[in-house]
């Protein structure tokens, strides 16, 4: 199931670039890793060593589409505040985190103590869409080189597949009430609070950041980013309880180099 999810978000970004060139449009292509923050049913919600222990690592294979310039024609596009100060971001994702408790509850030396300690999981997402990116300053003048920096504001939307898994140090499987904290254990009629299966859904990514110039063909990127995922379980818990007010999310810090096709 994997490999064919992968599969279809190349073709995808494929067929997403090859429409793009035959429209004339100007091309940036690049890539990006940085530590992403997993934000899940995983320890607690602001907690410092939760916020700093689930931390995994991302990758992202970018195209951009710049309006400001016409590779058709070798020229400049017709200066509207559109073509001067957007672009269509499209990228491929993969990031993989892995999951502990934190926090009071995790450190009791009690029985339920123990059960959450010794629960482990992993979330593995490969997610790809588009973004529209809005440049406070003027695109054309950044590619002429009259300025270093162009900060950009962006917001998107991206289909993700997930591969959670979830295992205890326990003795048996993950699930039983001799090795499961109580809060993921579904009373009696209910679905369970633990599924590892496969699954999809859709991202809304937002993200602040910023280009720097290195020469005439290639910049360098500083991008933080919010995922807000329509699902609650992409880490493989969704549980019934007060403190599950909110979907899986992650911030992703992320540093990238871009390449000018034309």
């Amino acid at each position: 199931m994997k490999t064919n999810h992968i599969i279809l978000a190349l073709v995808a970004f494929l067929t997403f670039n090859s429409f793009s060139y035959a429209q004339g449009f100007s091309q940036e292509i690049g890539a990006s890793i940085g530590p992403v923050a997993f934000k899940s049913d995983y320890g607690l919600r602001g907690n410092s060593e939760t916020n700093f222990g689930n931390v995994g690592f991302g990758i992202a294979l970018l195209h951009y589409i710049n309006f400001s310039f016409r590779a058709d024609c070798d020229c400049y596009s017709a200066d509207t505040y559109f073509n001067d100060h957007f672009k269509v971001r499209t990228e491929l994702d993969y990031h993989r985190t892995a999951l502990d408790h934190f926090g009071r509850f995790a450190e009791k030396n009690t029985e339920n103590g123990l059960k959450l300690r010794s629960m482990h999981g992993s979330a593995e997402v490969l997610e790809f869409g588009p973004s529209l990116e809005w440049y406070i300053r003027s695109v054309r003048d950044f590619d002429a080189g009259n300025f270093n920096f162009a900060p950009y504001v962006s917001l998107g939307i991206h289909y993700a597949a997930f591969y959670p898994e979830t295992t205890t140090d326990l003795p048996g499987s993950i699930g039983a009430t001799s090795n499961t904290y109580p809060t993921f254990l579904a009373p009696a009629g209910e679905e369970p609070y633990i599924d590892d299966s496969t699954g999809s859904t859709y991202a809304i990514v937002g993200s602040v950041g910023t280009r720097y110039r290195l020469n005439d063909n290639s910049d360098l990127v500083l991008d933080a980013r919010w995922h807000y995922y329509g699902s609650d379980w992409v880490d493989g818990l969704n549980h019934d309880n007060p403190q599950n007010e909110a979907n899986d999310w992650i911030f992703w810090l992320n540093v990238g180099y871009i390449f000018y096709l034309n």
